[in-house]
């Protein structure tokens, strides 16, 4: 994998992503990813301005969203905000060239994301896919549309209630694929573990409690395509 980047921890890098990403097999068609901390500082000068706008917007759309979520558990609006788990933010922006033979590759392969939340921001050009019934299915962009994803840590959680969502990208002749990520995680070192007014004698937790950053570790040493929720599952 190539990187440009100053060295320095959490600053803006470039990477090239090859055949082994995240120990991932298949062969990607070196799609390019900007990972930026939220921080002003780390943000590229030429799109800092716009950048911060769209966080900013981004941010209270989650903040909707989670007292959504909560109320959809139950809960009173405000629960799953006040666990912390949307402290860690992320922005990752990925470039995705045209492929002159998409059947022998993927942009990025079968995964879910290892986050409570991401919102996703994506050109018009397709190619993103989520597994529903056991089969790919496109998601179809919407101009000014936006997408969001369970991620793993919510599912555990809400003990299963809330699904993570399992996608890839699939690559393209009609390029470059362009989207924008944000990603939404706790940096508490506290305990995460499935909702206690979730659970009963009847419904029992699935999963056990971990730190964030117990699972981060997990997820990015097994294979892309496998799910590390079963390494917490009870």
């Amino acid at each position: 994998m190539k990187s440009l980047g100053s060295g320095e921890p959490n600053v803006c890098l470039l990477q090239q992503h090859s055949e082994n990403f995240f120990q991932y097999r298949a062969k990607l068609f070196d799609p390019y990813s900007f990972f930026c901390n939220l921080l002003i500082s780390y943000l590229f000068p030429m799109s800092r301005k716009t950048s911060l706008e769209y966080i900013n917007h981004v941010i209270k759309l989650e903040d909707i969203l989670l007292g959504l979520l909560s109320e959809a558990l139950g809960l009173k609006s405000n629960h799953l905000k006040a666990t912390e788990c949307d402290k860690g933010q992320m922005l990752a922006c990925h470039y995705y060239p045209a492929c002159p033979q998409p059947e022998l590759t993927l942009g990025t392969g079968k995964h879910t994301d290892p986050v409570f939340l991401t919102i996703l921001l994506q050109d018009q050009s397709g190619g993103l896919q989520v597994m529903c019934d056991n089969q790919w299915t496109d998601v179809t962009p919407i101009e000014y549309g936006l997408v969001v994803n369970i991620g793993d840590l919510l599912q555990i959680v809400s003990n299963d209630k809330f699904v993570s969502a399992i996608h890839r990208v699939v690559a393209n002749k009609i390029g470059p694929r362009i989207s924008v990520a944000c990603f939404f995680s706790s940096v508490s070192p506290k305990m995460f573990g499935p909702i206690k007014e979730l659970i009963s004698e009847e419904k029992p937790p699935l999963y056990k409690d971990f730190l964030v950053a117990d699972y981060l570790t997990k997820f990015f040493s097994k294979p892309l395509d496998k799910t590390g929720l079963d390494l917490f599952r009870l």
